[in-house]
């Protein structure tokens, strides 16, 4: 497996933005998968809490190629010095850079025209807004223990920026019939435990699982037993099982 570290200017951010990609040895690229820190974390978890190595022979087989971004969460939903609104304005800018630098580089890079996306707790919020927000760009999702809306972050507040990153608040929305159809032909799984630390996740599991099928979009939502955590060991199984599921 070959890894690369970048550390590329952010016009979008402002600052620089450290993303990795992982790739096979022979430099052969597969699926596209985009992978999230978790709250407040940082690029290198991802390889540092062994998410990484579970999915290194799908790497070294050049069926995936890995791209981690670093997050952004503590100057955008956990910023305790900031108000709501601006919290929700510095994700839309996160939200711009994803989209306007990141993605673009990965399909010059891959010759793929959409990726898919992954993240456990806050990484899977972020996944899934993309996905939400942008489904001409991302068809695949791998979303673990997640939660879906910011509320735990900013309370009651809502705005248009609030809405738009919120998948259980922008989605019941949602009729454009073209839009609908992406949703629609997206591989979407989502994945929770019913362990320690999980209860809040189990709710905007079941919340999602819901409006997605209320909306008549396909989705794998998987509840995994009593023993299994909020953790990153229970992450590393959940990952690879739903990873090879997907691209079988």
């Amino acid at each position: 497996m070959r890894t690369e570290v970048r550390l590329p200017y952010s016009p979008a951010l402002g600052h620089h933005m450290e993303h990795r990609r992982y790739t096979a040895d022979a430099g052969v690229t597969g699926q596209p998968l985009l992978a999230f820190p978790s709250m407040n974390g940082r690029v290198g978890d991802w390889e540092g809490f062994g998410m990484v190595e579970a999915i290194r022979h799908l790497i070294d087989a050049g069926r995936v190629t890995l791209y981690v971004t670093d997050g952004i969460d503590w100057q955008s939903w956990t910023a305790d010095d900031k108000g709501p609104g601006e919290r929700a304005l510095r994700h839309a800018e996160f939200d711009r850079y994803l989209v306007e630098e990141l993605l673009p580089l990965i399909r010059g890079e891959t010759g793929r025209e959409t990726v898919w996306t992954t993240g456990c707790s806050m990484g899977a919020f972020h996944s899934t807004s993309l996905l939400v927000r942008h489904p001409e760009l991302v068809d695949g999702l791998i979303a673990m223990s997640g939660v879906y809306q910011p509320r735990r972050f900013i309370g009651e507040y809502s705005d248009a920026e609030v809405r738009a990153a919120s998948p259980l608040d922008r989605l019941p929305g949602e009729t454009d019939p073209e839009r609908l159809a992406l949703y629609r032909r997206a591989r979407i799984v989502l994945c929770v435990g019913q362990g320690a630390w999980e209860d809040e996740m189990v709710v905007d599991t079941r919340a999602m699982e819901a409006l997605l099928a209320e909306k008549e979009i396909p989705a794998f939502v998987d509840y995994w037993g009593l023993d299994v955590n909020h953790d990153w060991p229970w992450w590393q199984k959940m990952l690879p099982y739903h990873l090879e599921r997907l691209l079988a």
